[in-house]
């Protein structure tokens, strides 16, 4: 009797578990001995492969960075904006003791916090070095940010750039070290590959019914499910989404 692996729309896996997907098809043909089961040359092709698909778990991460980089970088200019319009508002108050300080803070953003918010990453992250420095370098600007409730804005103005900075030097060196593959290339063969093992595990179940194929496709299946499951989830949210913008 035929023995059936179930099938996944590849395609639909994104890049970041794709390779953790094919590592964990590869684990488990290795556990029973493809040799015996007559695969070898298939489970070869595959494992052949490995290496690429290392290739675009690397360059996934470096995409993970960038992605976390836009999200800092656009706090970072949230958190600028949000001190020069609480300046802004303070200046706006019938509040005559505070007006030095608003005239003081609106001179320094005026002079350090231009370009932050309109710079590249570079630009950005040396304008607000600059600024983070005068402030802690010049008591009369710590009173008015104090004075003028802006005291939280600059803690995490200052936490937000830190670690900016160091994520930007992790993703350049990561660049550096890996090259730019061409995954879609890579998934493609591998797709090939995948699907010429599956096909020849079903034939050889046939041909070779004295041998165990039901134990490894039972343990196949409910890994190819699980992924199955995760594919048929974000399809269903993503449609719902769709389904709420119109009733909107």
């Amino acid at each position: 009797m035929k023995t059936i692996i179930h099938r996944l729309p590849l395609g639909h896996l994104w890049n970041s578990e794709y390779s953790i997907f094919v590592t964990q098809l590869i684990a488990i043909f290795a556990k029973y001995q493809p040799d015996l089961l007559h695969l070898k040359k298939g489970y070869e092709r595959l494992t052949a492969l490995k290496p690429q698909l290392a290739k675009i778990k690397a360059q996934e991460a470096g995409n993970s960075l960038t992605s976390s980089l836009e999200q800092l970088d656009h706090e970072r200019n949230i958190l600028v904006k949000g001190i020069i319009n609480q300046i802004k508002m303070m200046g706006k108050l019938s509040l005559p003791d505070l007006l030095p300080y608003v005239l003081l803070m609106k001179d320094f953003m005026d002079t350090y916090g231009k370009d932050i918010t309109t710079g590249n990453y570079n630009v950005a992250t040396e304008r607000t070095n600059k600024l983070l420095g005068e402030y802690e370098a010049k008591a009369d600007l710590q009173t008015a940010v104090d004075a003028l409730f802006l005291s939280i804005l600059f803690d995490q103005l200052s936490a937000v750039n830190t670690l900016f900075a160091k994520l930007f030097i992790k993703r350049t060196e990561q660049e550096a070290s890996h090259e730019r593959i061409d995954i879609r290339a890579i998934r493609m063969e591998t797709d090939q590959a995948l699907t010429a093992l599956f096909d020849a595990f079903e034939f050889c179940s046939l041909e070779y019914e004295n041998l165990d194929f039901e134990t490894p496709a039972k343990e196949l299946n409910v890994l190819i499910d699980y992924y199955n499951i995760q594919i048929k989830g974000r399809h269903t949210r993503r449609n719902t989404g769709k389904e709420i913008s119109k009733g909107a």
